[in-house]
């Protein structure tokens, strides 16, 4: 199966995409499941497990006090500002998983801050190793690397924040049904994707500013 394990709608200010439009678009491109990651926030997550005819994973885009990590399997939102630790604590007691997300993106401020990620390696489940909008593929190769230095599975995401970018990047993985069957499905994972225009960013750029601005909330179709 095809599965983008880390995409967002417009409930992430950055984001353009509707959550009808994020699920044509995903429909439309073939992939089988979709973890959706807004910022900080479930909403979009569980609006679209209502409308989609494809696998969703709740997930969230959790920003710690030192940096992002990505919840997988939630149940309701994990708030944000706790420590790297505090966060990984919140994600398991809803016996959910934990995924890095683009963990050298040299271009972004939120990357989690490396000794934070060798502090809580431990209980990290997945490590992203290639971000459709990344701009260096050396970036991406850095998070290949820490993954096969500490033996964790590995993603490819979109981390699509507008309708083009759906269907760059995802992971081809055998069949799961939860949690722990997924841990397995995810060890056996094929990486497949191409890297975005870098021109998405001032999208989101222009989308946060207009969020902060009160410039209403309207979605590319």
């Amino acid at each position: 199966m095809k599965a983008d394990l880390h995409a967002h709608t417009h409930f992430s200010r950055d984001a353009v995409t509707s959550i009808e439009t994020f699920a044509r678009r995903y429909e439309a491109a073939g992939i089988d499941c979709v973890a959706v990651s807004d910022h900080n926030n479930v909403d979009g997550a569980l609006a679209v497990n209502g409308i989609a005819p494809f696998r969703v994973i709740i997930a969230e885009e959790i920003k710690s006090t030192e940096g992002e990590i990505i919840g997988l399997f939630l149940k309701e939102t994990v708030r944000k500002g706790l420590t790297p630790e505090d966060t990984v604590m919140a994600i398991r007691e809803q016996g959910g998983l934990v995924l890095i997300p683009h963990p050298y993106d040299r271009l972004r401020g939120s990357p989690l801050r490396e000794e934070a990620l060798l502090r809580i390696m431990p209980d990290v489940d997945v490590i992203e190793v290639f971000n459709a909008r990344t701009t260096f593929q050396a970036d991406d190769d850095k998070g290949r690397r820490l993954a096969e230095e500490h033996g964790k599975p590995m993603s490819a995401a979109s981390d699509a924040h507008t309708p083009g970018e759906i269907g760059l990047a995802y992971t081809e993985l055998p069949d799961f049904d939860g949690p722990d069957s997924f841990l397995a499905s995810i060890g056996k994972s094929k990486i497949v994707g191409k890297r975005a225009f870098f021109g998405v960013h001032f999208i989101s750029t222009w989308a946060k500013i207009k969020w902060r601005l009160h410039l209403g909330r309207r979605v590319a179709q």
